[in-house]
C-alpha cells in the first residue's frame, strides 16, 4: 500500500473516530441481523436498502463491514458496505431515508449502470462519504455541495465525467479524492475547489484536468498532499506555490509542464516536502543547486524530462534521500558525488549522457543500503571498480548499454537482477549464474561455455547469454533450473544437438537458439511430439537442423490454447522490510516478425512464434501446426519442405506473419487463408506453387514479391492474370495418390491427438478419486501457488 493511500485510510478512521467514540456500537454481524442497539425502523430501512441489491458476493465475516448505532436514539449513524453489492443505486433507495448517517463507505461494490443520485443532499448529516470503486456513472450532482459537514469526500475509480464538481458550501473537508475518473476542462476557480482553506489532501490523478496550475493554489495553505499525475496540466510553477509550506507530497507526473526549475519559481521554498515527483514532463534546463535547499526530500523522481548539464554537488545535502531517479534526461559530467546520501537505497540515473569511469571518489561504494543501481545507457567506461564488493545488499544492477569492460563481478548472494547487456566484458561466464534470478549477458565478449553448476531447483528464471563467442554445448545441468522461464543462447557458436532432454523443465516459455552451429534433427528420437509443456516462443533459425517433422509434431504445445498472462514476464520482488522494494523486469528478446529484424522487443506470453529458417528441414509441414491457436508468427523459410501448405493453417485465427518462402512447397494456396482476418504479412515467394491466388485485404494487399517465383502463380497481386489462363483453380484436386497421402497424414495427427485428450480425461478422473481420499503425502506436495502483478 502506497504511503499515500495509508494516509486515506488513516483519515476516514481518526476524522470519524473523534466524533464521538462512546456513542458509537460496532456490529460486525449480519448488517440486519442482531442490531440491538438499533431502532426497528432503522432495521428496516436498512433491510429494504439491502433488498434492493444482489448481496451474494458479501462476505459476512469480513469484520470492515458493519453498522454502527447510536446508544441512545438508535439511529444508523455509521454504515460499510464494501465489496458487497451488486445492482443499480436508485434514487428511490432506502439509503435516502437513514437520515442520521455521519459516516457512510460503499466503496469497491458494484453500482456500474447507476448515476450518483441527486438525493444524497438527504444525508445532511454526512461527515465521511466514500463511494470510490463502484463505476457510477455521469456527472456529480450539484446537491453535493449541500453536504457542508463533510470532512472526507472520495469518489475515486469510477467513470464519472464533467468538469470540476462544485464544491461551495464543503467548507470543512479536510480530503477531497476525485481521482481515476473523467473529469476534464481546467480547474475553474468557480467550482469553489480554491475556498477550500481546511484542505489536506488533494486527489485528481488521472483525469483529463487541463490549463495551466492555477496561482489559486497558493490559496491552499494547508494542504500537506497535493497529487495531480496524469492529466494535461501544462505550463510552469507559480510563484504562488511558495505558500503551500506544510506540503509534503507533490506529485505532478505524467503531464505537461514544462519551462525551467527556477531557483525563485517558489518549488525550494517547500521545505517539509518528502516527496517530490516530477517525472514525464517537459522541465529543461540544468538541475538547479537549490535542490540541496530540499533536506527533508525522502523521494526525488525527475525520470524523462529534458534537464540537461551536470548534477549539481548539492545534491549531496539531501541526506534523507531514499530513491533518486534522475533516468531519462540529458544530463552530462561524470558520476555525480553521492557523499552523505548514507540512506540512500534506489539510485537510476540511466538513459543519459554520464561518461568516464566510477570514481570511488564519488562516494558510491559508502552507499551501505543501496538496494537497487541502474547506470545503463550512458558512456561509463572501463572496468568495474573492486569496491562494488562494498555493496553488500544490492539486490538489482543494470549497467546495460556502456563501454564497460574486464570481467563480470557477482558474487554478491543478494542479487536479484543481473543486466549488463551491450558492454564490452570478457572471459567467462561466472559460476554465480545459478543464484540469480534474472540474469542478462547479452551482446558482449564472453567466451567458452555456461558453467555446468547449476542446482537443484537454482534461482534462475531468465538467462540471456546471446550475441556472446560461446562455443561448448549447454551445460546438462541446467535441467534443474525448474523455475527457469526464458533460455536465449543465439548468435553463439555453439555446436550441439537439439537438447531434447531441456523439455523436462516445467516452466519454460521461451527458447531462442538461433544463429549457432547446432545440427541434426529436431524430431524425438520416437518420432512423437516435440513436448516442452509450457513452450511459446522457439526460434531456431539459422543453424544445420536437419530431418522431418512427423505430423503429430505440434501436439500437446501450450501454444494450442490462449493463456491468460497479462502480457509480461515480470520481476516481481517484495523484499520484506520498513518499506517494500518492488522490482519490475520485462524480458526482451531479438524478434525477426512480419519480415522486419527488430531488437529487443518485450516478450509477450499470451502470444506463441516459431521460427525454423534458414535451415534444411525436408518433408511436409505438419497438419498438427493447425492446432496452435495462440500462434501468431510462424516462419519456416529458408528450408527443403516439400508438399502442401497445410489446409489445417485456417485454424491458426490468432496468425499475423507467415512466412513459407524460398522451400520446394507445391500445389496451390488454400483459400482459408484468406479467411485470417489478423494475418498482415505472409510470402510464399521461390516455392513450386500454382494456381490463382486466393483473393481477400489481407493476401491481395501483399507486395507483390511475396509471391514471385512461383511460375504458375496469378492474380492479384501479380501482374499475371489467371483469365484465359490455364492456371488450375484455387483448390486444384488432387491426384490420388496425393490425396489418400495427405488424407492419413491428417487422420493420424487427429488420432494421437484423440488419444492425447483422451488419456487426459482418463487421468483427470484418477487425479480426482485420489484428491477425495486426500492423502496425507498428497497435501504435503502441494503447497499454496501465488502471484501477483506489480
Amino acid at each position: 500500500m502506497s504511503k499515500c493511500s495509508m494516509h486515506l485510510n488513516f483519515l476516514l478512521v481518526l476524522l470519524f473516530c473523534c466524533v464521538s467514540p462512546a456513542s458509537f456500537v460496532l456490529l460486525v454481524e449480519n448488517p440486519v441481523a442482531g442490531l440491538v442497539a438499533c431502532s426497528p425502523r432503522q432495521i428496516q430501512a436498512l433491510t429494504q436498502f439491502k433488498n434492493e441489491f444482489d448481496t451474494r458476493g458479501c462476505n459476512h465475516s469480513d469484520n470492515s463491514n458493519g453498522v454502527w448505532c447510536d446508544n441512545s436514539t438508535g439511529a444508523i449513524t455509521k454504515l460499510q458496505l464494501s465489496d458487497c453489492l451488486s445492482g443499480t443505486l436508485k434514487p428511490n433507495s432506502s439509503l435516502f431515508s437513514l437520515h442520521h448517517l455521519r459516516y457512510l463507505n460503499l466503496s469497491e461494490n458494484n453500482f456500474s449502470s447507476s448515476s450518483l443520485p441527486f438525493e444524497f443532499r438527504n444525508l445532511k448529516k454526512l461527515e465521511v462519504l466514500s463511494l470510490s470503486s463502484n463505476g457510477f456513472l455521469g456527472q456529480v450532482p450539484s446537491s453535493f455541495s449541500n453536504l457542508n459537514k463533510l470532512s472526507v469526500l472520495s469518489l475515486s475509480k469510477n467513470d464519472l465525467t464533467g468538469c470540476f464538481p462544485l464544491v461551495w458550501n464543503l467548507t470543512k473537508l479536510v480530503l477531497l479524492d476525485l481521482s481515476d475518473n473523467h473529469f476534464s476542462g481546467p480547474l475553474n476557480p468557480k467550482s469553489a475547489l480554491f475556498e477550500l482553506h481546511q484542505l489536506l489532501d488533494l486527489f485528481l490523478s488521472n483525469n483529463n484536468f487541463s490549463s495551466s496550475l492555477s496561482s489559486e493554489f497558493g490559496k491552499l495553505s494547508n494542504l500537506e498532499v497535493l497529487y495531480l499525475p496524469s492529466n494535461g496540466f501544462s505550463g510552469q510553477f507559480p510563484p504562488t506555490i511558495s505558500n503551500l509550506t506544510k506540503l509534503k507530497v507533490l506529485r505532478l507526473s505524467n503531464n505537461h509542464l514544462s519551462g525551467t526549475l527556477a531557483p525563485n519559481s517558489g518549488l525550494f521554498e517547500l521545505h517539509e516536502l518528502r516527496f517530490l515527483m516530477l517525472d514525464y514532463n517537459n522541465f529543461s534546463s540544468s538541475l538547479p543547486s537549490e535542490f540541496g535547499n530540499l533536506n527533508n526530500l525522502e523521494f526525488l523522481y525527475l525520470t524523462f524530462n529534458l534537464f540537461s548539464g551536470q548534477i549539481p554537488p548539492s545534491i549531496s545535502n539531501l541526506t534523507s534521500l531514499v530513491e533518486l531517479f534522475l533516468d531519462g534526461n540529458e544530463l552530462t559530467g561524470s558520476f555525480p558525488l553521492v557523499w552523505n546520501l548514507s540512506k540512500l537505497s534506489m539510485l537510476d540515473i540511466s538513459d543519459n549522457h554520464f561518461s568516464g569511469t566510477l570514481n570511488p571518489n564519488s562516494g558510491l561504494f559508502e552507499l551501505h543500503d543501496l538496494r537497487y543501481l541502474n547506470l545503463g545507457y550512458n558512456n561509463f567506461s572501463s572496468k568495474l571498480p573492486s569496491e562494488f564488493g562494498n555493496l553488500t545488499i544490492l539486490e538489482v544492477l543494470s549497467l546495460e548499454s556502456n563501454s564497460f569492460t574486464g570481467e563480470i563481478i557477482c558474487n554478491r548472494s543478494s542479487l536479484f537482477g543481473l543486466v549488463i547487456s551491450y558492454n564490452n566484458f570478457t572471459g567467462q561466464v561466472p559460476p554465480c549464474l545459478s543464484n540469480i534470478p534474472f540474469v542478462i549477458l547479452r551482446e558482449n565478449n564472453l567466451e567458452g561455455s555456461l558453467p555446468d553448476n547449476f542446482y537443484v531447483d537454482a534461482s534462475v528464471q531468465t538467462l540471456d547469454v546471446g550475441r556472446n563467442q560461446l562455443v561448448v554445448k549447454l551445460p546438462k545441468s541446467l535441467i534443474n533450473c525448474s523455475s527457469l522461464r526464458v533460455l536465449v543462447v543465439d548468435h553463439n557458436s555453439i555446436k550441439d544437438t537439439f537438447p531434447f532432454w531441456l523439455k523436462a523443465l516445467p516452466n519454460l516459455q521461451v527458447f531462442i537458439l538461433r544463429s549457432n552451429k547446432f545440427h541434426g534433427s529436431i524430431s524425438p528420437p520416437d518420432q512423437g511430439p516435440l513436448g516442452f509443456p509450457e513452450l511459446r516462443i522457439l526460434e531456431i533459425s539459422d543453424n544445420n537442423f536437419t530431418g522431418s517433422l512427423p505430423p503429430n509434431y505440434f501436439l500437446n504445445w501450450k501454444a494450442s490454447s490462449p493463456t491468460t498472462n497479462d502480457g509480461d514476464l515480470y520481476m516481481d520482488y517484495n523484499k520484506t522490510a520498513n518499506a517494500p522494494i518492488y522490482y519490475t523486469y520485462i524480458d526482451k528478446i531479438d524478434l525477426q516478425y512480419k519480415g522486419i529484424s527488430m531488437e529487443q522487443e518485450k516478450i509477450l506470453t499470451f502470444y506463441a512464434a516459431i521460427d525454423f529458417s534458414g535451415n534444411k528441414l525436408e518433408g511436409q509441414i505438419p497438419e498438427s501446426i493447425g492446432l496452435l491457436k495462440a500462434l501468431i508468427a510462424l516462419n519456416l523459410s529458408n528450408n527443403a519442405f516439400t508438399g502442401h501448405i497445410p489446409l489445417s493453417l485456417a485454424n491458426v485465427t490468432e496468425l499475423e506473419s507467415l512466412d513459407l518462402s524460398s522451400n520446394h512447397l507445391s500445389g496451390t494456396i488454400p483459400n482459408g487463408l484468406a479467411s485470417l482476418s489478423f494475418l498482415e504479412y505472409i510470402n510464399v515467394s521461390h516455392n513450386q506453387l500454382k494456381g490463382e491466388i486466393p483473393q481477400g485485404t489481407q493476401i491481395s494487399g501483399q507486395a507483390e514479391s511475396s509471391f514471385e517465383g512461383n511460375a504458375g502463380l496469378c492474380g492479384l497481386p501479380l501482374q499475371e492474370t489467371c483469365f484465359g489462363s490455364n492456371a488450375p483453380p484455387t483448390q486444384q484436386p488432387k491426384d490420388e495418390d496425393e490425396d489418400e497421402e495427405e488424407e492419413i497424414q491428417v487422420l493420424s495427427w487427429k488420432a494421437v491427438a484423440f488419444g492425447y485428450w483422451a488419456g487426459m480425461l482418463l487421468g483427470l478422473t484418477i487425479a480426482q478419486i485420489i484428491a477425495s481420499f486426500k492423502p496425507e503425502w498428497l497435501t504435503k506436495i502441494i503447497g499454496p501457488y501465488k502471484r501477483r502483478n506489480h
